[in-house]
């Protein structure tokens, strides 16, 4: 895989370019403002009503609807939830593509699993921040940026690589360093890891962790601070310096409990053929085909999972105990 760094490709690409950011979320706030402030003309494409307009005006940035903004762009980001992604591109986007514009993602669902299938006439590229939005517009700020990975998928004008790196140096991703990919690599790795590591597995350890506590007779508080508050800690020792740095900064008696302990909880061999059976449906498309289906039947499965988490234990703890800690910045989970 190749590394793209700012002396690897022009900002002057993207700032040739009429670019309408579709959608103003984490990411969609992030791209739109670092692009602006990279000297980039960018408007921001919201649905006709939105409630976000007055934030985005007050940005600074000129609002069009997904109408306007799409015959207006020859440069279109689509930085909509993926289950939306496909039923604005039929209505707004695709009749007003031109030769030689531009469909760029963040994310390669729609693409890899054939949901949005563009014309033969435009460049489809990806570029991927690898950070919540919100780190990206700050780590721009502070003069610094964001890994990204970058891909293309049509190259029509050839310069589909070229476009896709202007664009990652003008959101503050080539400060960092950007890396090639292609987007199936891109969509698989991606959920596959969402899946069995940083939204499922962890949550589903932590969850069974705090239950064998609390069915032991221990109080929930101390399972509580055990098995979900002291996370960030040995996670932000991860992102700093991997699992040498980890293992290095928690005491002897820790790290070999983890080196004995861990291998029992998650047995190699049976973990990975789950993980395997897990890496197929995201490989032949049936888990994109099932998530699908449930947005179809108004998210009733994704709604019922939400309620089944807000009311476990773990989470009734949890609140209490974080409301005993002032410095910890408020983030109240709004209904969606």
């Amino acid at each position: 895989m190749r590394l793209y760094y700012d002396q690897d490709t022009d900002l002057e690409l993207i700032k040739k370019r009429k670019i309408a950011v579709f959608g103003y979320g984490s990411q969609g706030h992030a791209h739109a403002l670092n692009l602006r402030d990279s000297g980039a003309n960018v408007v921001v494409a919201l649905r006709d009503g939105s409630k976000t307009k007055e934030r985005v005006v007050a940005d600074e940035i000129e609002v069009k609807s997904f109408e306007k903004a799409a015959k207006w762009a020859d440069f279109i980001m689509v930085l909509l939830p993926d289950q939306v992604q496909k039923s604005v591109y039929d209505s707004y986007i695709q009749q007003h593509l031109q030769p030689s514009d531009v469909l760029a993602f963040a994310h390669g669902f729609n693409i890899h699993f054939n949901e949005i299938d563009p014309p033969d006439f435009v460049d489809v590229i990806m570029i991927a921040p690898k950070s919540p939005g919100h780190l990206v517009r700050k780590t721009y700020q502070d003069g610094q940026g964001t890994p990204c990975l970058v891909a293309v998928s049509q190259n029509h004008s050839s310069q589909g690589l070229d476009l896709a790196l202007s664009y990652s140096k003008g959101i503050g991703g080539t400060r960092a360093g950007t890396i090639e990919t292609n987007f199936k690599n891109e969509t698989e790795t991606d959920l596959f890891g969402e899946q069995v590591v940083l939204c499922g597995g962890v949550s589903e350890l932590v969850k069974n962790a705090f239950e064998t506590l609390v069915e032991g007779g221990y109080p929930p508080e101390l399972a509580y601070f055990e098995c979900l508050h002291e996370i960030k800690l040995i996670v932000d020792l991860f992102y700093e310096g991997g699992l040498s740095l980890m293992n290095y900064s928690v005491s002897d008696t820790a790290e070999y409990g983890g080196y004995v302990r861990g291998p029992e909880v998650l047995p190699a061999s049976a973990t990975k053929e789950r993980m395997k059976e897990i890496l197929k449906k995201v490989q032949d498309g049936s888990f994109a085909k099932e998530y699908l289906a449930d947005c179809a039947n108004n998210q009733q499965k994704l709604k019922q999972y939400r309620n089944q988490t807000s009311e476990h234990q773990i989470e009734q703890v949890g609140q209490k105990l974080r409301s005993m800690m002032p410095w910890l910045q408020k983030k109240l989970v709004k209904e969606r």
